[in-house]
């Protein structure tokens, strides 16, 4: 039995993307060719590894085994290829991270500006997830490591290890002199009395406040959606609503902006910014120098913030 890497990459991207189409898109061959090599897979092993239907293609049981298999082949191929890289001219690899809203708009551009500027042979998928699929995704394989905020009672699936690089909590955001700033304690429930600026839909920070709103048996009063932090403080500086928002961010913006900042009391409103990965040993050269950068700058924010305060 023989079985071609190209061949396995291109079985995890028909499977991840549902349908020999998107599986081509992302392999960037013909669905001919695609439709080809999945055949060819299934006759080496015996096994059907795709349910095919009108909206696209499942995979069989024996596809769930043998994408697992492939995902960690082919992660074991990445890392060969970055540890290696350094005896060549430059580091290479490719590395897919999962991670929530806050570390997408706020400190993932930064951080990774600075890591591929002496990288040229590094590439990265960033994707913004909620996080149970940031969870899942480091846990099956699809990424190689998850980025999100872990708040109070989140248990993770033991497999996971998670490195902790900073702390924050979630305030509330109201215009100057908003009726809220003047209670001697503030709450979500308090907060779900005014109308809201939120994140834009699908973002793991709306997600979370949706799910917080409707355990109190109350909907989420929002009255716009915007994309990005800031423009969710300029719609607060304007009145248009109150937001809840990460701490560092709404500090970082309250310095040229007319909001105020009341801290939430509420337990899950603190959170411990973590790395999700799942084998550090697995992982490759260029994965564990990402680890090191994101720690560091989340070491230097979190001093930033004191200092603020």
């Amino acid at each position: 039995m023989h079985f071609d890497f190209a061949d396995l990459r291109v079985f995890v991207h028909v499977a991840e993307g549902g349908s020999l189409t998107a599986g081509a898109q992302r392999a960037h061959l013909s669905a001919a060719a695609v439709s080809g090599r999945i055949k060819s897979l299934e006759h080496q092993l015996g096994q059907r590894l795709f349910y095919r239907g009108q909206l696209g293609v499942e995979p069989t049981p024996a596809g769930d085994k043998l994408l697992d298999h492939a995902r960690r082949i082919l992660r074991q191929v990445e890392a060969v290829k970055s540890d290696f890289s350094s005896y060549g001219s430059e580091a290479s690899g490719h590395l897919r991270i999962f991670a929530n809203t806050t570390a997408v708009i706020e400190f993932m551009p930064e951080v990774l500006a600075d890591f591929l500027a002496t990288r040229p042979g590094v590439t990265v998928d960033l994707q913004e997830r909620l996080t149970t699929d940031i969870i899942r995704g480091v846990l099956d394989g699809t990424a190689d490591l998850g980025v999100l905020g872990i708040m109070v009672g989140l248990e993770l699936p033991p497999r996971l290890k998670t490195l902790p690089f900073s702390r924050d909590r979630l305030v509330i955001a109201t215009p100057r002199e908003h009726a809220l700033v003047h209670r001697e304690r503030v709450t979500f429930e308090s907060a779900l009395e005014y109308p809201h600026v939120a994140l834009h839909e699908g973002s793991t920070l709306l997600h979370f406040l949706e799910g917080k709103a409707l355990e109190l048996g109350k909907p989420l009063p929002v009255r716009i959606k915007v994309f990005g932090f800031e423009s969710a403080c300029r719609m607060i500086e304007a009145g248009v609503g109150v937001g809840i928002l990460p701490e560092s961010c709404a500090l970082r913006y309250q310095g040229h902006m007319r909001i105020d900042i009341r801290h939430l009391d509420d337990a899950w409103a603190y959170r411990e910014r973590s790395l999700l990965i799942r084998d550090r040993a697995a992982l490759s050269a260029c994965a564990h120098e990402l680890l090191e950068a994101i720690t560091t700058h989340g070491m230097s924010r979190a001093q930033h913030v004191d200092l603020i305060q």
